[in-house]
């Protein structure tokens, strides 16, 4: 036990590193011990499903500190034994092998789990899941023997899947409820690009689908049932159909909870001394005025690095413009900004969208809400100040690519 002076991050993936590391930057000398479920020391997870699950990157480069960092940095690295309660009255938690340790502050860098499928079959072998580092090196063994691939679910993962998969040279289908890939995120207007551009790579699209059962033969996952009674053949089968926050222990703990841990914009929960950060952090955003939880590597790196410094008690309110980024066969692209399904009234493209070089922006009453550049690099920033600038813009000079994005606004 370390007594009550340590600072604790319950997590031992990006949000948790990031965070033990600016507390060390920041100056703080006392005891910082990170909690991990996983043996792996903290890994960035964006590769798994990008450069290192298609082989264009070694295992070494995920890892967020070299191995030496953590002792040279005097950070306890306590992984293979996550936190497993938290005792808000003596102020300690307790780990999966029994152990407990004190805390003067606590940060819950808990992540997300993935939704599992519930149908007959789920379990088989063959049906697999991509989380962890593991899960990617199973992927990228089964796409070497693999010729058919089934992909349920047409969100950021499965997509990245289906190009992987492709690369590999295997066949693929897509399975996914909505009408279009991404539908609730991008909106009909750009969720079509996404489409096409997996059916010209030889993508098998199927949308509006429901999945039944997972056919399974000798064990194995051998394709996938839909409910209108067709089989879709697959030696293998990703399910990428969303993840949950991993907030049972907070829950547990009396914290106030709801899709995520509620936390302020210092990141801190309803108990002063426990603060949240990453993938299970319901945050409120000072921009939006309102509490939104992301899901993204760039909200994982910068978020606990702010919650770091507010548990040091430093004045800190964590309003970046939500960020994130994807690659898929030749498209890569960078979304900046935030919009509710169905939250804007007007898309507006500039530049070629059949060329796929162009950038799209989502707006409400004359505002952009969100910008997403495509095949189109060096506008990320201008896009972030359009979107936390808030003024009105004139659509017609915002779809202009002869008007500098600063320029753009109503006059």
């Amino acid at each position: 036990m370390s007594g009550n002076s340590a600072y604790v991050i319950a997590g031992g993936g990006l949000a948790g590193a990031k965070a033990a590391e600016t507390l060390r930057a920041e100056g703080f000398d006392g005891p910082v011990v990170l909690i991990g479920e996983e043996t792996e020391r903290p890994y960035e997870r964006p590769p798994l499903s990008k450069d290192y699950l298609q082989g264009k990157a070694e295992r070494e480069t995920i890892f967020v500190h070299p191995q030496a960092w953590y002792a040279d940095n005097q950070v306890e690295l306590r992984l293979g034994s996550p936190v497993t309660g938290i005792d808000r009255a003596a102020h300690e938690v307790t780990l999966a092998d029994g152990s407990r340790i004190g805390y003067a502050k606590l940060l819950l860098a808990t992540g997300s789990s993935p939704r599992r499928l519930t149908v007959p079959g789920a379990d088989a072998d063959g049906v697999l899941y991509l989380r962890r580092v593991g899960d990617s090196d199973q992927i990228k063994a089964a796409f070497q023997t693999a010729s058919r691939v089934a992909v349920i679910g047409a969100g950021w993962i499965g997509l990245e899947a289906t190009a992987a998969a492709r690369a590999a040279g295997a066949e693929v289908t897509v399975l996914e409820a909505a009408e279009l890939p991404l539908l609730r995120v991008l909106g009909r207007e750009v969720a079509q690009v996404f489409a096409d551009l997996h059916r010209q790579h030889g993508v098998d699209l199927r949308f509006g689908v429901q999945v039944e059962e997972i056919s399974v033969t000798g064990g194995r996952a051998s394709g996938v049932r839909l409910a209108d009674g067709s089989q879709v053949e697959a030696d293998v089968v990703i399910v990428g159909v969303g993840i949950t926050p991993n907030s049972q222990l907070a829950e547990a703990a009396g914290l106030e909870a709801g899709n995520g841990i509620v936390v302020d914009a210092a990141l801190k929960s309803s108990d002063p001394d426990i603060f949240a950060a990453g993938d299970v952090a319901s945050a409120y955003h000072p921009l939006l005025g309102r509490h939104i939880r992301v899901e993204h590597w760039a909200n994982a790196l910068n978020q606990p690095q702010a919650a770091a410094r507010a548990m040091l008690g430093q004045d800190v309110a964590y309003d970046r413009v939500p960020y994130f980024y994807t690659d898929q066969y030749d498209l890569g692209m960078e979304y900046a900004g935030y919009v509710e399904p169905g939250g804007y009234d007007q898309v507006v493209f500039r530049g070629e969208v059949d060329k796929r070089e162009f950038v799209a922006f989502w707006l409400s009453g004359g505002r952009v809400l969100a910008g997403m550049n495509v095949n189109v690099w060096d506008v990320n920033d201008a896009i972030q100040d359009l979107v936390r600038g808030g003024r009105p813009v004139d659509p017609a000079r915002l779809a202009d690519t002869d008007v500098p994005l600063d320029q753009v606004a109503a006059s």
